[in-house]
């Protein structure tokens, strides 16, 4: 375990190198991992233990698109590939990787199906912590173990292959084996962590959401959205609009900060973008804060994960959201995204 300092806060970091794939292997090695839900966070998983040697086998409803990836990714109906109970039955370390709601429709039987000294794992807070709204209270015969990837599922598999890994969070809520924190830790680099974060199903719950609807997608949605609309109202063209909204930022000016940090990125940039950064980022910040303060208010009163179950669960879910996304799809801004990413080299 690796002490490191945290722009003054020391903490303790679980390595790759510290706790190897090797080690990982053999505290696995009697284990059954059942991945419940090949949709965002399964397949990456499953796929990167898969190829890491570890004993996996998936649980999906049948006959679906996500059912039909599942064969096509090379897992075989009736002996690694199951509907969702009877994997769950099967395994002894049971990965819970549906969406929330479908966690909360799902968990009656699920419950069912866990076997005394199992392993209930779970990629996000969401269902233990807010018991109250989704009914789901693990047995007290059971591991209660947490693996927060900080990343989306296709990226735990791309990072994988590229052999970068990704960072994760973990956290036991439940240990009534004793093993606990090895099987958490094992799981972890099986599913291509490179460094695994401590944290607790509260905190990574409260965090995850906040930053979802913050700075990862909600604000930066938002802003882009704020700003193209400005300058197409000024006058500029829907192509140097998006080119200083979007294009600029995620082609060139992130990465610098994903290298070396957000000085660095100031420090590659012309003086008079920097002086313009170091003077509006502050306004910026300010003018936010009340915006965050009430979004951290609503995740920790259990509004948004309500509103996320109460949406989530309507039979005409998917037909809305994507009516939503098609919204975002068609907007011009966007239509003008998809025009410049096709003059790209790679793209032409």
């Amino acid at each position: 375990m690796a002490n490191i300092d945290f722009g003054g806060v020391t903490e303790e970091v679980i390595t790759s190198e510290e706790f190897s794939l090797d080690k990982a292997r053999d505290v696995l090695k009697n284990e059954t991992v059942a991945v419940l839900g090949y949709g965002v966070q399964g397949p990456g998983q499953a796929l990167n233990m898969k190829d890491n040697g570890i004993n996996v086998i998936v649980g999906q409803r049948e006959g679906g698109e996500s059912w039909n990836r599942a064969v096509a990714d090379g897992f075989v109906p009736g002996e690694t590939l199951f509907p969702i109970e009877e994997a769950a039955k099967k395994g002894t370390l049971i990965q819970f990787l549906l969406s929330d709601a479908g966690q909360v429709a799902t968990w009656p039987k699920i419950k069912e199906c866990l076997n005394k000294g199992d392993a209930l794992y779970f990629s996000h807070g969401f269902g233990v912590v807010y018991k109250d709204q989704t009914g789901i209270i693990p047995p007290e015969n059971v591991d209660v173990i947490l693996v927060a990837p900080k990343g989306s599922g296709r990226t735990v598999r791309t990072n994988f292959l590229a052999g970068s890994g990704i960072n994760s969070s973990f956290a036991v809520h439940q240990d009534f084996t004793g093993r606990a924190k090895e099987r958490t830790l094992a799981t972890g680099i099986a599913i291509g962590s490179g460094y695994l974060f401590s944290t607790t199903f509260e905190k990574e719950v409260y965090s995850d959401l906040t930053g979802e609807r913050g700075v990862l997608m909600g604000c930066l949605a938002g802003v882009m959205e704020a700003q193209y609309n400005v300058l197409r109202k000024h006058g500029h063209s829907p192509s140097e609009a998006f080119n200083e909204t979007v294009e600029e930022l995620t082609q060139s000016l992130i990465r610098l900060v994903a290298e070396n940090g957000m000085d660095w990125m100031f420090g590659n940039c012309s003086t008079t973008a920097q002086r313009g950064a170091l003077d509006w980022s502050p306004k910026f910040r300010d003018a936010v804060v009340p915006v965050f303060d009430d979004l951290y208010e609503s995740v920790l009163s259990g509004k948004e994960t309500k509103r996320v179950l109460d949406v989530n669960s309507a039979p005409d879910y998917r037909e809305k959201l994507q009516a939503e996304l098609d919204i975002i799809k068609n907007s011009e801004m966007w239509k003008a995204g998809a025009a410049v990413r096709a003059l790209r080299p790679e793209n032409r």
